[in-house]
């Protein structure tokens, strides 16, 4: 059966995505500026101006995105900051907290939508709706400002538990792969780091984290929409 097209739903989705994935890359590019390494800062991407991520990724951050829209009513896509791999072998460390500054801030985000939507709620503008899917999670009370704002914290909501869930899969080339070299010695990070650079990692990581993910998230997006409105238990 077709999947049902909407423009407007789907504008709102690539807005969310353009924020969430620029807030993700600018969070990485912030954190290595502050842990010594400036390549992405020299590049613009400390920022949350999606210009310089999207000339970076063009492919990721607009052409990807609307056409898996368009044929398959997802949105996908991806981008990229720049580090230097010399300052990430001298401090493999670093490298992993620059690494979890990405998924972190997917998660603030998401909990910023959770927050207003309780808000909007108090105010009036939503109430609980009668059934939850990933861009459902609020239903307006009104049409007009109430309904958009329905949508974008929606899919804010959802994207972002997403993003944050989906990098954190322990596998290269996610952000995830690279979070262990936080809490492993000085000798076993370098070690681990050579590891992680194995090219035929990428391929064969990205491969069981979309098999293993497509499992893994609608339970979890349930459990967090239930946190979300306690004592409605929605299945």
């Amino acid at each position: 059966m077709a999947h049902e097209i909407s423009l407007f739903d789907g504008a709102v989705w690539y807005v969310v995505f353009l924020f969430s994935t620029t807030m993700h890359e600018a969070s990485h590019a912030f954190a290595a500026l502050k842990l010594g390494d400036d390549t992405a800062h020299r590049g613009g991407q400390v920022s949350l101006d999606p210009t310089p991520h999207i000339k970076r990724e063009p492919l990721g951050m607009v052409v990807v995105p609307l056409a898996s829209y368009l044929f398959g009513g997802w949105m996908i896509g991806w981008a990229r900051a720049p580090y230097d791999p010399h300052w990430a072998n001298r401090y493999p460390k670093r490298a992993g907290l620059m690494a979890l500054a990405g998924p972190v801030s997917n998660l603030a985000l998401m909990l910023i939508c959770a927050l207003l939507i309780r808000l909007g709620i108090l105010l009036g503008f939503f109430v609980a709706p009668q059934s939850v899917d990933f861009a459902h999670v609020a239903a307006p009370t009104h049409d007009g400002i109430p309904y958009l704002l329905a949508v974008l914290l929606s899919v804010g909501f959802s994207l972002n538990l997403l993003l944050f869930l989906f990098n954190l899969f322990p596998f290269p080339p996610l952000d995830g792969g690279s979070v262990p070299l936080i809490f492993l010695s000085e000798a076993a990070a370098e070690k681990y780091w050579e590891f992680l650079r194995n090219p035929a990692l990428t391929m064969i990581g990205m491969v069981i984290a979309w098999r293993l993910f497509g499992g893994i998230y609608p339970p979890i997006h349930l459990f967090a929409i239930n946190l979300l409105y306690p004592g409605l238990h929605y299945e």
